[in-house]
C-alpha cells in the first residue's frame, strides 16, 4: 500500500480569483502548497487541474502534473478523475491537500494518512481543532464540525454546529464545545471512484461542501483533533496578507 498526495487546483474561485497564483513570498500560492507536500515523503506529489496555465506555472517549478476535465465542481471529484488516470492501487491512501493551505503541518498530513489506514470500517479522513474564538465560531468561512464518540464525523457546517441555546440567542458563545474542520482529507483509492459516482446530496449543495455527500450516502468519515494547530486556509484577501505576513518573517 503506498502513500499519495495529489493537490487539486482551479483558477476559477469565487471568493478570492485566480488565488493559486497569487504572491506569497515570491513564490506562488501553489508552489508554496506543493513543496510543503514534498516535505512529507509519500510515494508521489500530484498537482490536479483544468487549467493551462497551472500546468505551466507548475511545470516551472518541477511538478508533477495532471490534467483533469473542467466539468468538475469540487477538488475531490477532481482527485478522483487524476487517480484514474494515473492507475493507483485501490488500497493506496490518497490524501488532498488543497491548493490554498500553503501552511498545513506535514505532521497533520502523515496523521490524516495514518488514521485512515488504522481506522478499516472508514472511507476517508479528516482533522479538526478546537475554535478559540466567538467570531470564528459565527464564521461562515470557517467550516465546523461535529464527530461522535468513535470520532467518527457526524455533520460539516458554515453554520454555528452544535447551536449552544440561551447562549447563542444572545449573540454570544461558550468556547470549548466547537470544532473548526481543517481542509485535508485521505481517501482510499478504490473509494474515490465510487464517491465520483455519487449522486451529490442536497446538503453537499446547500452547504457547499463536498464532505457531505459521503456522509449522506452513508459512508463513514474518520477524524481526529490535529497533532499541530493549522491555520486557516486562504479564502479572502486578508487571509492572503495573513500568510504573506507570516512567511516573510
Amino acid at each position: 500500500m503506498a502513500r499519495h498526495i495529489v493537490i487539486p487546483v482551479r483558477l476559477a474561485s469565487t471568493r478570492l480569483p485566480r488565488k493559486a497564483l497569487l504572491d506569497i513570498a515570491g513564490k506562488t500560492m501553489l508552489e508554496h502548497v506543493y513543496h510543503k507536500a514534498l516535505s512529507c515523503h509519500f510515494d508521489s506529489v500530484t498537482i490536479a487541474t483544468d487549467s493551462d496555465e497551472i500546468v505551466k506555472v507548475a511545470d516551472g517549478f518541477g511538478a508533477s502534473v495532471c490534467m483533469t476535465s473542467s466539468d468538475h465542481q469540487s477538488g475531490t471529484d477532481r482527485i478522483a478523475e487524476a487517480v484514474k488516470q494515473l492507475g493507483f492501487d485501490g488500497k493506496d491512501i490518497i490524501v488532498n491537500i488543497q491548493g490554498d493551505e500553503p501552511l498545513i503541518p506535514k505532521e497533520n498530513v502523515l496523521q490524516a494518512a495514518l488514521l485512515l489506514e488504522h481506522n478499516l470500517d472508514a472511507k476517508m479522513s479528516t482533522l479538526c481543532e478546537e475554535i478559540t474564538t466567538e467570531a470564528d465560531i459565527f464564521n461562515p468561512n470557517m467550516v465546523k464540525v461535529v464527530f461522535n464518540a468513535a470520532k467518527e464525523a457526524m455533520y460539516f457546517s458554515r453554520a454555528p454546529i452544535p447551536w449552544q441555546r440561551g447562549i447563542f440567542d444572545q449573540n454570544k458563545a461558550s468556547l470549548g464545545a466547537h470544532y473548526r474542520h481543517i481542509g485535508l482529507y485521505a481517501y482510499r483509492a478504490d473509494f474515490l471512484q465510487n464517491y465520483a459516482q455519487m449522486a451529490k446530496s442536497p446538503l453537499e449543495q446547500i452547504e457547499s461542501l463536498e464532505q457531505l455527500r459521503v456522509l449522506y450516502h452513508g459512508f463513514k468519515i474518520a477524524i481526529d483533533i490535529a497533532q499541530v494547530s493549522t491555520p486557516a486556509g486562504i479564502d479572502t484577501l486578508e487571509d492572503l496578507e495573513k500568510v504573506r505576513a507570516f512567511l516573510s518573517e
